[in-house]
């Protein structure tokens, strides 16, 4: 659902994320470029998507 620049910020995400309650993975996407792909499941897509931009852009 979201591609994290780098391990550090995909924490913070994720840390974030589980402290509103939400299940969350993250997973390597890109292992030379320390890419980190945020995983939620489906039904809470658009949940996420509104605390990930509170977090995001405050």
């Amino acid at each position: 659902m979201y591609i994290a620049p780098t391990a550090k910020i995909a924490d913070m995400i994720k840390a974030r994320l589980m402290e509103e309650g939400f299940l969350v993975q993250t997973r390597p996407v890109n292992l030379s470029k320390q890419q980190f792909e945020i995983l939620v499941p489906s039904g809470e897509l658009e949940e996420v998507q509104e605390v990930l931009n509170s977090i995001l852009h405050p």
